[in-house]
């Protein structure tokens, strides 16, 4: 006895019956390691250019350059934008290549948009984040000095630098993966108004 390898459509959603066949996948992993490796060198290249910018502004005299803590404000408002425009660019280049979808209703072809999106943004995450503790992890090799003194104001002053970081880097990573699923949207409907 065969089985239907699919269960009926809705007559709400799909009037004429149910659609041919689909033709491949539902995703397009092509695509979503294209825009992945776009995301990427989108990231090392703002990355680059803000350490440009960074050490351009620091000098080594007293009271001449940015201060610490513009210093810091200025880099974090330039890691944000740097994930969040990697993301846009990434998911956007997910969804413009991804093949095109006959005969879907369109929210599922939001769906699958969405997912190329999201699933980008977390593949060049991941990525970035295994490159980011592989480089940790090296530069920890050398040798500690001993005759380090650790006050409790600057533990403490550390843990809450270490607290906003994971905070607003946390927040920019949420917005970062809603960044790259609207843009794969849009990109995908772009890629639908052509053959």
């Amino acid at each position: 006895m065969a089985t239907k390898p699919y269960s009926p459509v809705d007559p709400a959603l799909y009037p004429a019956g149910a659609p041919t066949a689909p033709a491949g996948s539902a995703l397009s992993w092509s695509a979503v390691f294209a825009g992945t490796v776009a995301a990427i060198a989108l990231t090392l290249t703002l990355l680059t250019l803000g350490s440009a910018f960074g050490l351009a502004s620091v000098s080594p005299w007293p009271g001449v350059g940015a201060k610490p803590t513009t210093f810091t404000i200025g880099a974090g408002i330039w890691l944000i934008v740097t994930q969040w425009l990697s993301a846009a660019i990434g998911g956007y280049l997910a969804g413009r290549l991804r093949i095109r979808w006959h005969e879907l209703h369109g929210d599922e072809v939001f769906f699958r948009d969405t997912a190329h999106g999201l699933l980008t943004w977390a593949t060049a995450t991941v990525i970035m984040a295994i490159v980011a503790v592989g480089a940790f992890a090296l530069s920890s090799i050398g040798v500690a000095p001993h005759d380090a003194v650790v006050t409790k104001e600057a533990a403490d002053a550390a843990r809450k630098v270490a607290a906003a970081f994971a905070t607003f880097t946390g927040l920019s990573l949420v917005i970062g993966a809603f960044i790259g699923s609207v843009s794969a949207v849009v990109g995908g409907r772009l890629r639908d108004m052509h053959p």
